[in-house]
Protein backbone atom coordinates (compact mmCIF):
# COMPACT_ATOMS: atom_id res chain seq x y z
CA UNK A 1 0.00 0.00 0.00
CA UNK A 2 1.38 3.40 -0.96
CA UNK A 3 1.81 6.11 1.63
CA UNK A 4 -0.76 8.85 1.84
CA UNK A 5 1.06 10.88 4.51
CA UNK A 6 4.84 10.56 4.72
CA UNK A 7 5.57 11.82 8.25
CA UNK A 8 8.97 10.14 8.26
CA UNK A 9 10.11 12.31 5.37
CA UNK A 10 9.53 15.49 7.39
CA UNK A 11 11.24 14.04 10.45
CA UNK A 12 14.24 13.12 8.28
CA UNK A 13 14.40 16.65 6.88
CA UNK A 14 14.24 18.12 10.38
CA UNK A 15 17.00 15.82 11.69
CA UNK A 16 19.24 16.60 8.70
CA UNK A 17 18.64 20.34 9.17
CA UNK A 18 19.57 20.10 12.85
CA UNK A 19 22.68 18.06 12.02
CA UNK A 20 23.88 20.60 9.46
CA UNK A 21 23.06 23.81 11.34
CA UNK A 22 23.90 22.86 14.91
CA UNK A 23 27.08 20.87 14.34
CA UNK A 24 29.21 23.11 16.63
CA UNK A 25 26.69 22.61 19.45
CA UNK A 26 26.61 18.84 18.94
CA UNK A 27 30.43 18.76 18.84
CA UNK A 28 30.54 20.67 22.14
CA UNK A 29 28.03 18.30 23.74
CA UNK A 30 29.99 15.30 22.43
CA UNK A 31 33.27 16.63 23.80
CA UNK A 32 31.74 17.52 27.18
CA UNK A 33 29.88 14.21 27.44
CA UNK A 34 32.91 12.15 26.48
CA UNK A 35 35.07 14.01 29.00
CA UNK A 36 32.53 13.43 31.78
CA UNK A 37 32.03 9.73 31.09
CA UNK A 38 35.70 8.94 30.48
CA UNK A 39 36.72 10.99 33.53
CA UNK A 40 34.31 9.05 35.74
CA UNK A 41 35.54 5.78 34.25
CA UNK A 42 39.13 6.79 35.02
CA UNK A 43 38.24 7.49 38.66
CA UNK A 44 36.44 4.16 39.13
CA UNK A 45 39.25 2.21 37.45
CA UNK A 46 42.10 4.13 39.10
CA UNK A 47 40.77 3.35 42.56
CA UNK A 48 41.51 -0.27 43.65
CA UNK A 49 38.51 -2.53 43.11
CA UNK A 50 38.28 -3.45 46.79
CA UNK A 51 38.00 0.23 47.74
CA UNK A 52 35.11 0.73 45.29
CA UNK A 53 33.42 -2.41 46.62
CA UNK A 54 33.95 -1.17 50.18
CA UNK A 55 32.46 2.26 49.40
CA UNK A 56 29.36 0.81 47.76
CA UNK A 57 28.97 -1.74 50.55
CA UNK A 58 29.22 1.02 53.17
CA UNK A 59 26.68 3.16 51.31
CA UNK A 60 24.32 0.18 51.04
CA UNK A 61 24.68 -0.57 54.79
CA UNK A 62 24.08 3.08 55.70
CA UNK A 63 20.97 3.51 53.55
CA UNK A 64 19.49 0.03 53.19
CA UNK A 65 20.79 -2.19 55.99
CA UNK A 66 23.01 -5.22 56.45
CA UNK A 67 21.16 -7.45 53.97
CA UNK A 68 21.63 -5.10 51.03
CA UNK A 69 25.23 -4.45 52.10
CA UNK A 70 25.92 -8.18 51.97
CA UNK A 71 24.29 -8.46 48.53
CA UNK A 72 26.41 -5.52 47.35
CA UNK A 73 29.62 -7.04 48.68
CA UNK A 74 28.98 -10.48 47.20
CA UNK A 75 27.58 -9.13 43.92
CA UNK A 76 30.45 -6.76 43.14
CA UNK A 77 33.01 -9.37 44.21
CA UNK A 78 31.37 -11.88 41.84
CA UNK A 79 31.54 -9.35 38.99
CA UNK A 80 35.25 -8.82 39.65
CA UNK A 81 35.93 -12.57 39.81
CA UNK A 82 34.06 -13.14 36.51
CA UNK A 83 36.38 -10.60 34.86
CA UNK A 84 33.83 -7.90 34.07
CA UNK A 85 35.03 -5.20 36.46
CA UNK A 86 36.25 -2.80 33.74
CA UNK A 87 33.05 -3.17 31.70
CA UNK A 88 30.91 -2.73 34.82
CA UNK A 89 32.67 0.51 35.74
CA UNK A 90 32.23 1.75 32.15
CA UNK A 91 28.52 0.96 32.35
CA UNK A 92 28.20 2.55 35.78
CA UNK A 93 29.90 5.73 34.52
CA UNK A 94 27.58 6.01 31.52
CA UNK A 95 24.50 5.35 33.68
CA UNK A 96 25.50 7.94 36.29
CA UNK A 97 26.22 10.66 33.72
CA UNK A 98 23.04 9.89 31.77
CA UNK A 99 20.96 9.78 34.97
CA UNK A 100 22.39 13.06 36.26
CA UNK A 101 21.71 14.77 32.91
CA UNK A 102 18.21 13.31 32.74
CA UNK A 103 17.43 14.61 36.24
CA UNK A 104 18.83 18.08 35.49
CA UNK A 105 16.37 18.25 32.60
CA UNK A 106 13.40 16.35 34.01
CA UNK A 107 12.98 17.79 37.52
CA UNK A 108 12.54 21.41 36.26
CA UNK A 109 10.17 20.11 33.57
CA UNK A 110 8.19 18.27 36.23
CA UNK A 111 7.98 21.41 38.38
CA UNK A 112 6.90 23.47 35.35
CA UNK A 113 4.20 20.93 34.46
CA UNK A 114 2.91 21.02 38.06
CA UNK A 115 2.78 24.82 38.09
CA UNK A 116 1.52 25.49 34.57
CA UNK A 117 -1.49 23.61 33.20
CA UNK A 118 -0.72 24.58 29.60
CA UNK A 119 2.82 23.25 29.98
CA UNK A 120 1.40 20.02 31.44
CA UNK A 121 -0.86 19.57 28.40
CA UNK A 122 2.16 19.93 26.10
CA UNK A 123 4.64 17.88 28.15
CA UNK A 124 2.46 14.84 28.87
CA UNK A 125 1.97 13.78 25.22
CA UNK A 126 5.71 14.23 24.70
CA UNK A 127 6.38 11.92 27.64
CA UNK A 128 3.95 9.36 26.20
CA UNK A 129 5.88 9.50 22.92
CA UNK A 130 9.26 9.16 24.66
CA UNK A 131 8.09 6.14 26.69
CA UNK A 132 6.30 4.23 23.94
CA UNK A 133 8.64 4.87 21.00
CA UNK A 134 10.88 1.78 20.50
CA UNK A 135 14.24 2.55 22.11
CA UNK A 136 16.14 1.51 18.97
CA UNK A 137 14.64 4.48 17.11
CA UNK A 138 16.54 6.90 19.37
CA UNK A 139 19.83 5.49 18.06
CA UNK A 140 19.23 6.97 14.58
CA UNK A 141 19.30 10.69 15.51
CA UNK A 142 21.86 9.96 18.24
CA UNK A 143 24.34 8.57 15.69
CA UNK A 144 23.58 11.35 13.18
CA UNK A 145 24.19 14.04 15.81
CA UNK A 146 27.21 12.53 17.60
CA UNK A 147 28.52 9.65 15.44
CA UNK A 148 29.09 6.37 17.31
CA UNK A 149 30.54 6.08 20.82
CA UNK A 150 29.59 6.78 24.40
CA UNK A 151 27.79 10.11 23.91
CA UNK A 152 25.11 8.86 21.48
CA UNK A 153 24.55 5.95 23.87
CA UNK A 154 24.09 8.41 26.71
CA UNK A 155 21.83 10.61 24.52
CA UNK A 156 19.48 7.70 23.75
CA UNK A 157 19.55 6.68 27.42
CA UNK A 158 18.62 10.19 28.58
CA UNK A 159 15.62 10.40 26.24
CA UNK A 160 14.41 6.95 27.29
CA UNK A 161 14.92 7.49 31.05
CA UNK A 162 13.55 11.02 31.53
CA UNK A 163 9.75 10.44 31.60
CA UNK A 164 9.42 8.76 35.05
CA UNK A 165 11.32 11.56 36.77
CA UNK A 166 9.19 14.22 35.06
CA UNK A 167 5.93 12.44 35.88
CA UNK A 168 6.80 11.69 39.50
CA UNK A 169 8.11 15.21 40.13
CA UNK A 170 4.80 16.59 38.87
CA UNK A 171 2.85 14.02 40.88
CA UNK A 172 4.79 14.78 44.06
CA UNK A 173 4.23 18.53 43.86
CA UNK A 174 0.55 18.08 42.93
CA UNK A 175 0.11 15.82 45.97
CA UNK A 176 1.34 18.44 48.47
CA UNK A 177 -1.71 19.40 50.61
CA UNK A 178 -3.12 22.72 49.46
CA UNK A 179 -3.79 23.86 53.04
CA UNK A 180 -0.06 23.64 53.83
CA UNK A 181 0.74 25.77 50.78
CA UNK A 182 -1.93 28.29 51.73
CA UNK A 183 -0.65 28.43 55.30
CA UNK A 184 2.86 29.17 54.05
CA UNK A 185 1.51 31.86 51.74
CA UNK A 186 -0.49 33.35 54.64
CA UNK A 187 2.72 33.70 56.63
CA UNK A 188 4.20 35.76 53.80
CA UNK A 189 6.22 33.12 51.95
CA UNK A 190 7.03 33.93 48.34
CA UNK A 191 6.38 31.47 45.51
CA UNK A 192 10.10 30.62 45.45
CA UNK A 193 10.14 29.95 49.21
CA UNK A 194 6.99 27.83 48.95
CA UNK A 195 8.58 25.74 46.18
CA UNK A 196 11.96 25.16 47.83
CA UNK A 197 10.95 25.08 51.51
CA UNK A 198 7.50 23.49 51.36
CA UNK A 199 6.61 21.70 48.13
CA UNK A 200 9.93 20.12 47.14
CA UNK A 201 10.71 18.79 50.67
CA UNK A 202 7.23 17.29 50.96
CA UNK A 203 7.43 15.86 47.44
CA UNK A 204 10.98 14.53 47.85
CA UNK A 205 9.93 10.93 48.53
CA UNK A 206 8.02 10.80 45.25
CA UNK A 207 10.85 12.56 43.38
CA UNK A 208 13.36 10.04 44.73
CA UNK A 209 11.13 7.24 43.47
CA UNK A 210 11.37 8.88 40.05
CA UNK A 211 15.16 8.97 40.36
CA UNK A 212 15.10 5.26 41.18
CA UNK A 213 13.09 4.50 38.04
CA UNK A 214 15.35 6.71 35.92
CA UNK A 215 18.42 4.76 37.05
CA UNK A 216 16.80 1.41 36.27
CA UNK A 217 15.62 2.57 32.85
CA UNK A 218 19.13 3.84 32.13
CA UNK A 219 20.49 0.38 32.90
CA UNK A 220 17.86 -1.20 30.66
CA UNK A 221 19.39 0.77 27.76
CA UNK A 222 22.87 -0.67 28.30
CA UNK A 223 22.62 -3.38 25.66
CA UNK A 224 21.02 -1.05 23.11
CA UNK A 225 23.73 1.55 23.72
CA UNK A 226 26.30 -1.21 23.19
CA UNK A 227 25.10 -1.48 19.60
CA UNK A 228 26.64 1.92 18.83
CA UNK A 229 30.00 1.29 20.53
CA UNK A 230 29.10 2.80 23.90
CA UNK A 231 31.24 0.15 25.59
CA UNK A 232 30.61 -1.53 28.90
CA UNK A 233 28.54 -4.60 29.63
CA UNK A 234 26.23 -3.94 26.69
CA UNK A 235 28.97 -4.73 24.19
CA UNK A 236 29.78 -7.96 26.04
CA UNK A 237 26.13 -9.02 25.93
CA UNK A 238 26.00 -8.28 22.19
CA UNK A 239 29.27 -10.15 21.67
CA UNK A 240 27.72 -13.17 23.38
CA UNK A 241 24.62 -12.91 21.16
CA UNK A 242 26.60 -12.49 17.94
CA UNK A 243 28.89 -15.42 18.72
CA UNK A 244 26.15 -17.57 20.28
CA UNK A 245 28.37 -17.71 23.37
CA UNK A 246 25.94 -18.70 26.12
CA UNK A 247 28.52 -18.34 28.89
CA UNK A 248 29.60 -14.83 27.91
CA UNK A 249 26.02 -13.69 27.37
CA UNK A 250 24.86 -15.07 30.72
CA UNK A 251 27.79 -13.71 32.73
CA UNK A 252 27.61 -10.22 31.24
CA UNK A 253 23.83 -10.20 31.59
CA UNK A 254 24.15 -11.33 35.21
CA UNK A 255 26.56 -8.44 35.83
CA UNK A 256 23.91 -6.00 34.54
CA UNK A 257 21.33 -7.58 36.85
CA UNK A 258 23.64 -7.37 39.88
CA UNK A 259 24.43 -3.71 39.18
CA UNK A 260 20.71 -2.95 38.74
CA UNK A 261 19.78 -4.65 42.02
CA UNK A 262 22.49 -2.76 43.94
CA UNK A 263 21.53 0.66 42.54
CA UNK A 264 17.83 -0.09 43.01
CA UNK A 265 18.19 -1.10 46.67
CA UNK A 266 20.44 1.84 47.52
CA UNK A 267 18.13 4.41 45.91
CA UNK A 268 15.13 2.73 47.58
CA UNK A 269 16.96 3.22 50.85
CA UNK A 270 17.04 6.97 50.19
CA UNK A 271 13.29 6.89 49.46
CA UNK A 272 12.47 4.94 52.63
CA UNK A 273 14.53 7.31 54.76
CA UNK A 274 12.17 10.08 53.63
CA UNK A 275 9.18 8.40 55.27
Amino acid sequence: MSKIIDIGQYIEVAINWLTENFKPLFDFIKHTGNSSIIGLEWIFLAVPFFVVIGLFTGLAWWKSGKGVALITLLGLTLIYMMGFWKETMETLSLVLVATATALILSVPLGIWAAKNKLAAKIIRPMLDLMQTMPAFVYLIPAVLFFSIGKVPGAFATIIFAMPPAVRLTTLGIDAVPKDIVEAARAFGATNRQILFKVELPLAMKTILAGINQTILLSLSMVVIAGMIAAGGLGEKVLEGINNLDIGLGFESGLSVVILAIILDRITQGFVQNKK
